[in-house]
């Protein structure tokens, strides 16, 4: 999974000013919103960080913004904390994620998504988590997330989360 390939000429960045986010249609306006009007902001504040998938001629075909959080051990389940401490765990949050509704179903956004797992675990080399966790949008969202093995968190059925050992044995393949 390390070795996301996207076509030539293509490539990942950290949102800037330059991005155009007015152009960027997935076809949820909630989503398409917070690009619009708060990533940035967001961003500027250390809140997240969002990077984007630029095509040719700049045009941004999809993003997802990551940041950090606690969760208690008792939110999550029983195998998934044994001998971990009993208090508030760090996690990495997908806070966000789309590609632009011209490209969906056509593979890119499990590469994207696959983007943001690497950079997770780039990022857990310097910040440590015990788990990913997200939100999911909708019902279509949940399926596409469980595909990569994310599991229900009890209680919360559209949270889900991925451990960091199921993530470190995704990137070791």
């Amino acid at each position: 999974m390390s070795g996301v390939q996207f076509p030539i000429g293509w490539k990942i960045e950290i949102l800037s000013k330059e991005h155009n986010r007015r152009g960027f249609t997935s076809g949820n306006d909630a989503v398409d919103q917070w690009l619009k009007e708060s990533a940035l902001q967001s961003q500027s504040k250390h809140l997240t960080s969002t990077k984007v998938l630029v095509g040719k001629s700049n045009k941004l075909i999809g993003y997802y913004s990551l940041a950090t959080a606690q969760i208690d051990f008792s939110d999550l389940p029983t195998d998934a904390v044994k001998s971990l401490p009993r208090r508030q765990l760090p996690a990495a949050i997908l806070a966000w994620f789309a590609i632009d509704q011209n490209h969906q179903g056509s593979g890119l956004e499990k590469r994207l998504f696959a983007a943001a797992l690497r950079d997770c675990y780039q990022a857990s080399q310097t910040f440590a988590f015990v788990a990913i966790l997200l939100d999911c949008i909708d019902e279509p969202a949940k399926r596409f997330y469980k595909q990569f093995d994310f599991e229900e968190l009890p209680g919360y059925p559209m949270r889900l989360f991925l451990s960091f050992k199921l993530l470190e044995r995704m990137m070791r393949q």
